[in-house]
């Protein structure tokens, strides 16, 4: 609307240069000598209360340009705020298509990639709205242009457009060209960003092998393309800016020459069609410009979009809705899951009671991974049932189940933040106390309250400043501090020397009877302290043994 306006505002401005310029040239309204454009304009202005006079005309155009000018601010912050908005709105839509997705969709996904979409991805695409939105702003005043010259010379009004349309078409190829080296960049960029996340991950084996070079030469082979294809987008840019100039002058001669010596028209009339024709077939310039522009990001949002899609399509079913409760024990019950034709679990039945610390021990490619992500409803098994307290884990509300759940990966990945974020995760329902509660009941209040800063010591890229233990207990405190019914440790102290593995496993046999404990681990000392331990090999439970018989009848409160 503001563009509207401001288009409607400058074509009642424009319209008074040709009396004025009548006026200027002794030439008084109403005069035999005036011309009949002129006399058509002058009484539209007198329509609407303007006399035509050079002060009063004067005022009109100085009126129009400033209210333009205004309208044209408002039209752009507004653009501006929205392009901050599209930016957001497309971030906020990949993460949570993303976080809402199968966790199978996950094991096929490139982390570098996904970081790439909505870091760069996102801005290239709001850049595109933000040039298409120009776009639109110039061909509002190209329009405006042009009908104020029709006003005055319709011929030529009708010639110039022609004539601007087939510069247009005559420079597309450009614009063509700069969209495929767009296009290009967002497949290199997300190259390039995967596997820099890679080589940044494996950096310190790399370095201590001497073999950084490798990765060097991979991220050289795609900078140097990308580089590449950002020189065919800047010199297609440059070509387009540097050939409209001379062809409009061009175009801006021929028009004099017509228009002077063939149509002999007055030299007020001729001025103001030159002043209204540039104008004209500059915007048009600037039109394709920024529709350039617009297609070297667009494929960004294509791309962006597209994974929005494909997560979506992905996306993890909804349960039941029943509410978890865990007071007698996990339960499968003729359990089987593979993956396409590769079976990882076979016919599995098994109990995990409540209140017990409850092992599962295997080789690798056992299948224990696979349990716990079918205990977590990460997975669903396609056979059988998995129950929470005789109830089948389809028919919980799964959400509801797993925020009753702390679990702590093999590969502990604390946040480059405080030790206090790295426990609460930015949970506002979690203080400093009960942070200091779930430190204390992992075992690692002590080491903590020894460091200078306490609670708010940075830990460092991956908690780089902490030993391996140390980052173990702050991952078992994460774990701990919403205070589960059910802890899940998945080879937990795989990376651990045995006498931080012996301190973890005592700290965690005192948890015993206050917290459900499932440990998937091959560890000698994580067996010792379980209640029930379960083997598998291949796919299926081998054998069972009960450490203490009384802890599978036991069933205390899980919190």
């Amino acid at each position: 609307m503001a563009l509207l306006l401001a288009g409607l505002v400058e074509g009642i401005g424009l319209t008074a240069l040709l009396p004025m310029l009548n006026l200027a040239m002794n030439q008084g309204s109403g005069s035999a000598e005036e011309s009949t454009s002129g006399q058509f304009v002058a009484s539209v202005l007198q329509t609407i209360g303007v006399s035509p006079s050079i002060e009063s005309l004067l005022m009109v155009l100085v009126l129009g340009v400033m209210l333009k000018s205004a309208l044209v601010l408002i039209a752009d912050r507004k653009v501006g705020y929205t392009v901050a908005h599209v930016a957001t709105d497309l971030r906020l839509a990949l993460l949570r298509a993303l976080l809402g997705t199968r966790w199978e969709f996950f094991l096929n996904q490139s982390v570098g990639s996904l970081a790439n979409s909505a870091a760069t991805e996102v801005m290239r695409a709001s850049q595109a709205y933000l040039h298409g939105a120009m776009m639109a702003t110039l061909f509002v005043q190209a329009i405006v242009y042009a009908a104020v010259a029709m006003l005055v010379s319709w011929q030529a009004t009708l010639v110039s457009c022609v004539a601007g349309f087939v510069l247009l078409v005559m420079l597309n190829g450009l614009v063509k060209k700069t969209k495929k080296a767009g296009r290009k960049q967002t497949v290199l960029l997300q190259s390039l960003l995967a596997r820099l996340t890679d080589s940044l991950q494996s950096v310190k084996p790399l370095k201590a092998m001497g073999r950084e070079q490798l990765a060097d030469s991979l991220l050289e082979a795609d900078t140097v393309q990308l580089n590449r294809a950002l020189r065919k987008q800047v010199y297609s840019k440059a070509m387009l800016k540097s050939l409209q100039e001379p062809i409009l002058m061009l175009l801006i001669a021929a028009g004099l020459y017509v228009a002077l010596g063939l149509w002999s028209l007055e030299l007020p009339v001729v001025m103001v069609l030159v002043f209204l024709l540039a104008r004209l077939l500059n915007q048009l310039g600037k039109v394709q410009r920024k529709r350039q522009e617009l297609a070297a990001c667009e494929s960004a949002y294509w791309s962006l979009q597209g994974k929005i899609d494909q997560a979506r399509r992905q996306r993890e079913p909804a349960l039941g809705r029943k509410k978890p409760v865990l007071k007698k024990g996990i339960r499968f019950d003729d359990v089987s899951f593979g993956y396409g034709a590769t079976p990882i679990l076979s016919n599995i039945s098994l109990t995990i009671p409540a209140g017990a610390f409850t092992s599962v021990i295997g080789p690798s490619g056992a299948g224990k991974t696979t349990l716990v992500d079918l205990v977590t409803g990460l997975l669903r098994p396609q056979q059988g049932d998995v129950l929470v307290d005789d109830v089948p884990l389809a028919e919980i509300d799964i959400h509801a189940w797993r925020r009753q759940i702390g679990y702590v990966p093999q590969d502990t990945v604390l946040l480059h933040d405080t030790i206090l974020v790295n426990i609460t995760l930015g949970d506002s329902s979690l203080a400093e106390d009960d942070a200091r509660e779930a430190l204390r009941a992992a075992g690692a209040l002590d080491f903590v309250t020894a460091l200078p800063e306490g609670l708010h010591t940075v830990v460092g890229e991956r908690g780089s400043r902490l030993s391996g233990g140390q980052r173990q207990r702050i991952a078992i405190a994460r774990a701990l501090a919403h205070r589960p019914a059910l802890l899940i440790l998945d080879e937990a102290t795989s990376a651990l020397d045995p006498e931080s593995e012996q301190a973890i496993c005592r700290t965690l046999e005192s948890l015993s009877g206050r917290v459900t404990m499932l440990a998937i681990s091959h560890q000698p000392a994580m067996v010792e302290v379980a209640d029930l331990i379960y083997r598998l090999h291949n796919g299926s439970v081998v054998s069972t043994q009960t450490k203490a018989p009384q802890a599978a009848a036991a069933s205390p409160s899980p919190r």
